[in-house]
């Protein structure tokens, strides 16, 4: 079986692994397609607190075909997506309506699955290494759906839309009439524009250097959109766009300090800032004391949209049924399960979403 993982910092195969047998609560997944996030190349490039070896991929769609004797969740036969924060539904963090930090989520992701040379083991990048031909997960990391939608389609559900569109309705909670900055129209983002533009904002602000990324925002529901670099002259125009304010609602989808700062500037005072990109492990932001205090805003982070799977992902299935968010346009290439052509897609900062397709 054909598993794509990361070796070592910056060494990625694509091997022929043994296929795993299911446990007691394991479900065999064939993946239909598999999305390629940053956040993927981040743990190849050593700027995310993971282990290695470790099986990349956690954008996935596919169709379970062997369960263990105690799953309940699902049944053979059934379209799942993968849940990139698994939930049990009983610990402290659960019960409390935390479900996106499960105490149980983190000793999945741990868990060793396959046995690699010299005495090594590989995990699965958030539970689901993706990018493989099947693999063999928690039932916890998966979330079945009744709906016809194509694989390519649910793959991005899974950790872009999700993400992008939990920051929208879990984090900052958009409201009717809000206006709204976003830094970063990769996956990400172009779902944090969709998903503002169904709760309402009355102007959305998408930022991206590349032009092709802009016009298509505006398509799916930007009202405005700005090429500036992060740096104070980008605050001074979102500032004359909103009356001199600057926006409700900031969210920064890239990953970086320099534009988590920008973002953080662009909103207005007691405004909200949204940190949904993941930077490296290692940054750190610097903001003034006394700016953090007179402003009055709020800053906080989005951990995978602070969702939960077995509600948002059905929600998301809905809106992208009835045409509401548009998950055929985010995905802009698709390529098969080789090194040479995963490794590619990462460096493509032109498109939207690359998918892995049998």
């Amino acid at each position: 079986m054909r598993v794509g993982y990361a070796d070592a910092v910056d060494a990625f195969l694509v091997d022929d692994l043994p296929e795993l047998p299911p446990g007691p609560h394991d479900v065999v997944v064939e993946i239909g397609a598999s999305g390629i996030c940053h956040s993927d190349h981040s743990v190849l490039a050593g700027e995310m607190p993971f282990g290695l070896p470790l099986v990349l991929g956690h954008e996935l769609a596919g169709t379970v075909v062997e369960t263990g004797p105690e799953v309940t969740r699902v049944r053979v036969g059934d379209r799942v997506i993968g849940a990139t924060k698994p939930s049990c539904g009983r610990c402290w963090w659960c019960v409390r309506s935390y479900s996106y930090l499960c105490s149980e989520c983190l000793p999945l992701w741990d868990t060793p699955r396959y046995s690699l040379d010299g005495g090594r083991s590989a995990a699965l990048f958030c539970g689901l290494g993706s990018f493989a031909e099947r693999n063999t997960l928690h039932e916890l990391s998966v979330v079945p759906v009744r709906t016809d939608l194509p694989f390519e389609q649910l793959a991005i559900l899974g950790c872009a839309v999700n993400t992008g569109a939990g920051a929208v309705f879990n984090t900052a909670r958009v409201k009717p009439g809000d206006e709204i900055g976003v830094i970063g129209l990769g996956g990400v983002g172009m779902a944090i524009v969709q998903a503002a533009a169904v709760a309402g904002a009355a102007r959305i602000v998408a930022v991206d250097p590349v032009a092709a990324k802009r016009s298509l925002a505006l398509e799916l529901g930007a009202t405005d959109t700005l090429d500036s670099a992060p740096g104070a002259e980008l605050v001074e125009t979102v500032q004359e766009m909103t009356g001199g304010r600057g926006v409700d609602i900031s969210f920064e989808a890239v990953g970086r300090i320099d534009t988590i700062t920008t973002a953080y500037r662009m909103a207005r005072r007691a405004g909200t800032v949204v940190t949904v990109g993941a930077p490296d492990s290692g940054s750190k932001l610097d903001l003034g004391g006394w700016e953090a205090v007179s402003s009055a805003k709020k800053l906080t982070g989005s951990l995978a949209g602070d969702a939960l799977g077995d509600r948002d992902l059905p929600m998301l299935v809905r809106l992208a049924e009835t045409g509401r968010i548009d998950l055929a346009r985010m995905v802009t290439g698709r390529i098969g399960l080789t090194a040479d052509a995963i490794l590619k897609a990462f460096d493509d900062r032109d498109g939207i979403r690359t998918v892995i397709t049998p």
